[in-house]
């Protein structure tokens, strides 16, 4: 990887500047003058407007309705340290993503700010207009163009221009220095207040609260707070509109390639050390190539590891005889990620005692799957999963003694939780756990809505020295996952493509090998 370089070293230098030790710029003069010029006029980059950029005014304006008379302050996010100089790659904050339409990596310490105005005389008729201030190309005449490493043209790339900003996502854009005194201004007066995203980017945190010390802002007087408005970005996201539905129906299909890719891999798994790393590479080379990356750490966990639920070391190998439970998603450009899993029998067919646990976690998905409709509170789905899977262990003898389903079902039973102990369904989206800092009564007890997107996953987990089931059992877990969207009388599977039962799954495989 290339080096930033340094013009020259001081005398007395403190640890945060050794790093340009390794080499040398030049600084003369000559090299500056000659670096700067016989340039050919830059390429345009041919940016067209976003297809998101109308539904992200609507969204704009209803987070402008829920906070009149606020300035909203919701940061992309800075670059994030590595390791000394290098940065991981960058993506945006969520929020920010839904709120602009800006997806990949696209626009590192750019701020979107809702300037509140007359009632009605916002943006598309709201009470806010949108600018987003941007840091934007450098002119081939400006040091930074070929010294600064992070932000610089010969380094990572050209960045857009304003006007390019602007066509882009139909947001008026102006020049983050340009920032500080546009947030400052009118701070306290008339009621108006400052309220920022937390979590993204702390530079930006620093900035609003020192302007809210200026203005004599004391934390008592904050009519509404910071966490108002992540609530409120994050609840505009619980009903997808018809651009994200069209998102997550490619994300999904994208992983579902990927999990075609894995079958296609599973010899080659087999007879690495690492085979669990062949399944991870596989299907994270496939999400780079067809999106953006994975949406979350890919778990690629065979045999005993399927039994831990976040297993994402994926250093060990995938045996003949085993389940690989593969829990995937693909993110697209636009950041939205399908989330998807499927607990595969690496020789392509299922032992019996495999078979007996894949079909009552399949059960159990199914009878999640009919109550998934409008009008059922989402914690309905979980207790519809909870109900199939404590029958299904109290027919095989595991629950303690003298304990019913019914009895474990009870808040002071739960017995049967010992074999899974996640929840049954999650919201789905720009996060793979979408729409987290809504409120209880929006999520856990809310009603479903069509437009709603959710997982439905149940498990079983049997780890290999659980003594409270018979030892066939032990070292087996299995993980059935598919993205859900709610419709008007009723629910689509959104990853349906993707075969579920036992037989298909074992058909499907064998097709592909």
């Amino acid at each position: 990887m290339s080096e930033p370089t340094t013009t020259s070293q001081p005398d007395e230098q403190g640890t945060a500047d050794r790093g340009a030790n390794r080499s040398h710029r030049p600084a003369s003069t000559a090299f500056k003058n000659f670096v700067m010029s016989q340039w050919a006029p830059r390429a345009e980059l041919g940016l067209t407007p976003s297809a998101a950029a109308p539904f992200t005014v609507a969204r704009r304006a209803a987070l402008s309705e829920r906070l009149p008379g606020m300035r909203l302050v919701i940061p992309a996010g800075a670059l994030k340290t590595r390791s000394n100089d290098t940065d991981y790659r960058f993506r945006p904050h969520s929020a920010f993503a839904h709120l602009t339409g800006l997806g990949t990596d696209r626009e590192p310490d750019a701020v979107l700010v809702l300037h509140p105005v007359e009632d009605g005389a916002g943006d598309d008729g709201s009470n806010h207009h949108a600018v987003l201030y941007v840091r934007p190309l450098a002119p081939r005449d400006n040091e930074e163009f070929y010294a600064d490493a992070r932000y610089g043209e010969f380094w990572v790339g050209a960045r857009p221009s304003l006007a390019d900003i602007e066509t882009l996502t139909g947001i008026e854009a102006r020049h983050i220095d340009e920032l500080g005194d546009a947030l400052a201004k009118d701070v306290g007066e008339g009621g108006m207040r400052l309220l920022v995203v937390t979590g993204a980017d702390d530079a930006i945190e620093s900035l609003v609260e020192e302007l809210r010390l200026e203005a004599g802002v004391s934390e008592d007087e904050e009519v509404l707070s910071d966490e108002t408005l992540v609530e409120a970005t994050s609840e505009l996201r619980l009903i997808k509109d018809e651009y994200e539905i069209e998102q997550m129906r490619e994300a999904v299909a994208r992983t579902i390639e990927g999990f075609e890719a894995v079958v296609r891999a599973l010899p080659a798994a087999k007879e690495h050390r690492r085979g669990e790393r062949v399944v991870e590479t596989t299907f994270d080379g496939h999400a780079r190539l067809e999106g953006n990356a994975v949406g979350y750490e890919t778990i690629a966990a065979s045999g005993e590891h399927a039994t831990t639920l976040h297993w994402i070391r994926n250093d060990g190998e995938v045996q003949a005889g085993d389940v690989l439970l593969l829990d995937g998603g693909v993110e697209v450009d636009t950041l939205y990620t399908a989330d998807i899993t499927r607990s595969l029998p690496v020789d392509g067919e299922y032992s019996d005692v495999q078979r007996k646990i894949y079909q009552a976690v399949l059960d159990a998905a199914d009878a999640a799957f009919a109550v998934a409709k409008p009008g059922t509170k989402f914690r309905d789905v979980h207790a519809a999963a909870m109900e199939v899977i404590a029958a299904r262990l109290e027919e095989w003898g595991f629950l303690p003694d003298g304990v019913t389903a019914a009895d474990a079902l009870e808040e002071d039973g739960q017995q049967h939780r010992r074999w899974m102990v996640h929840g049954t369904s999650h919201h789905l989206g720009l996060d793979v756990h979408d729409c987290a800092q809504a409120r209880r009564e929006l999520y856990l007890d809310g009603v479903l809505e069509p437009g709603m997107v959710f997982t439905i996953e149940p498990g079983l987990y049997f780890k290999a020295d659980d003594l409270a089931v018979p030892e066939e059992f032990r070292g087996i877990g299995v993980r059935i996952e598919d993205d859900v969207l709610v419709t008007e009388d009723g629910n689509e599977n959104l990853s349906a493509a993707l075969p579920r039962t036992p037989e298909a799954v074992e058909a499907w495989m064998a097709a592909l090998r």
